[in-house]
């Protein structure tokens, strides 16, 4: 016999068995009233908030598009992706210098990653602003030698630059550990096989291992977009005309405290969910190989399966 016959070897024959196509999870009463309880919870919530007159909705409506609030959504998002660029190219190179044999490079990344990631954002970015407190003048020199050139340390460290030294320091030591992560996550035996061919070190990082490290660094990196959009607000203690500045000099005016935050936060919230629906396309770009690996090992259908093991 050379397929194995599941009806026969069933007492019950056909009616044993079900269509695994056709099949559906059973209906649970308890689901759907859980569903039901949140949903209703949520809508009378929702109808609380919209007809508190404590929310301020016309004001919140009249100064959604005021051009302060317009400017100052593009200092913060000006901001977001001047410092993430140089931040994930500053965590590449510390990345790289962290898993170099070479001990100088690995203990300068270790101290940055180490200082950055273990201070409080907030400081450093007053540490900057107030960097003429500590030197009055910048300068080039030689070590122990003349003056090259020097500059007015005000004149220098703004507030824009501060924030954009701040951000892009602190978003650099934490890109580096998940690009570091990344690359270990590749399989060594890919740089051998690059090196085998013919490949050098740096060809092969940038050919071979940091395209197929993508899949584990991109989730990670979208997250730390989202917080650098957040972590923005922060450069309002320094006097920079960030959004949440923008908001904070109109109800300083007007004394509409929470309408002009909420202003603040809907802004943010729409800029995160844009920013989430990206990451998802990203992800799924980087994840193409992934999956064709898992179709390609999938195991045989069941049928076949059965007629294999009747032989």
């Amino acid at each position: 016999m050379n397929r194995l016959d599941l009806s026969s070897a069933s007492p019950l024959g056909d009616a044993h068995f079900r269509d695994v196509a056709t099949a559906h999870a059973p209906f649970r009463l308890g689901r759907l009233i859980l569903w039901a309880v949140i949903l209703l919870v949520a809508a009378n919530f929702a109808w609380i908030v919209a007809h508190n007159e404590n929310f301020g909705w016309p004001v919140v409506v009249a100064y959604f598009f005021d051009p302060t609030v317009i400017n100052g959504l593009y200092v913060s998002l000006g901001l977001t992706v001047v410092a993430m660029a140089i931040g994930t190219v500053l965590g590449l190179v510390l990345a790289i210098a962290r898993m170099s044999k070479d001990r100088l490079a690995n203990s300068f990344a270790s101290l940055f990653i180490w200082f950055f990631r273990g201070t409080p954002l907030l400081v450093q970015l007053i540490f900057w602003y107030n960097l003429s407190t500590l030197f009055p003048r910048l300068s080039i020199s030689i070590p122990f030698g003349p003056t090259l050139a020097s500059w007015d340390t005000n004149s220098v460290i703004t507030p824009m630059t501060a924030a954009i030294v701040g951000l892009a320091l602190n978003e650099a030591a934490y890109m580096a550990e998940i690009i570091r992560g990344g690359l270990l996550s590749v399989d060594r035996g890919q740089t051998e096989t690059a090196e085998a061919f013919g490949m050098t070190r740096a060809r092969a990082l940038w050919r071979i291992i940091i395209p197929q490290a993508m899949r584990s660094i991109v989730p990670p990196t979208g997250n730390q977009l989202i917080s650098m959009i957040k972590a923005t607000s922060l450069v309002s203690v320094i006097a920079m005309a960030d959004l949440l500045y923008s908001v904070q000099s109109i109800y300083n005016r007007t004394f509409e405290i929470i309408p002009m935050l909420l202003v603040a936060v809907i802004w943010y919230l729409l800029i995160t969910s844009i920013l989430n629906v990206g990451q998802s396309y990203i992800e799924a770009y980087y994840g193409r190989s992934e999956r064709r690996n898992r179709t390609a090992d999938k195991p045989a259908p069941v049928v076949a399966a059965v007629e294999e093991a009747s032989h």
